[in-house]
């Protein structure tokens, strides 16, 4: 069996949720573990369309087994409508084998995203992406107000999980507050996912 790793899965269409994942991934790495980082394809209306089974760039398609294995989860998506968008959605649709299963019972999770404007739904997205996690059974964690750039912040950042501000042309870079908010967010995922393993490990 592969060792512990924590899965970053997300959806990003201009590259800001991506950033987000990324340094989500440097929080998880600081703390020695692995952060496998993953992503969905489009959806499209158009049944007929289809995507190449890698993508041209940035991280490859997760896939059922990545899900199923992972040690924790960060999840990311962009604020559409107030909501997760609909790729990311499609995926969590097709887990019901491992809702079956109970593969992902007691796992913990935490969650993230980006936003054209300040107020565009950012903690409404991040409370529709608890939901389908809540019915695996997943514990979900945010960010804890002992974090000084939580309160200190004038762009993303909410204690139900690390938020950006990427502007009308989704162009902005990542605030220092919201990176510190993403190392804080994956160094916590990790320690609490090493802290259950080692718990489930003794009983």
């Amino acid at each position: 069996m592969s060792s512990p790793y924590i899965l970053v899965l997300y959806y990003s269409r201009h590259g800001a949720t991506m950033k987000l994942a990324q340094r989500i991934a440097n929080g998880i790495e600081q703390t020695g573990m692995e952060a496998r980082l993953r992503t969905v394809p489009p959806v499209s209306t158009v049944c007929e369309a289809t995507e190449d089974s890698i993508p041209e760039e940035g991280a490859v398609y997760c896939s059922e087994d990545d899900l199923r294995f992972c040690s924790g989860l960060a999840m990311g998506s962009p604020t559409r409508f107030g909501n997760m968008a609909a790729p990311l959605k499609y995926f969590l649709d097709g887990t019901s084998n491992l809702w079956l299963t109970g593969a992902l019972v007691d796992k913990p999770a935490t969650l993230f995203t980006s936003t054209a404007s300040l107020h565009g739904g950012q903690e409404s997205t991040l409370l529709s992406m608890m939901l389908p996690l809540l019915h695996h059974g997943m514990i979900i964690h945010g960010v804890p107000y002992t974090e000084p750039s939580l309160t200190e912040t004038h762009t993303g950042g909410t204690p139900y999980g690390t938020s950006h501000l990427a502007g009308k042309e989704s162009n902005l870079p990542l605030s220092e507050h919201e990176e510190q908010l993403c190392i804080a967010q994956g160094k916590r995922l990790a320690t609490l996912a090493m802290k259950l393993h080692r718990t489930h490990d003794t009983e």
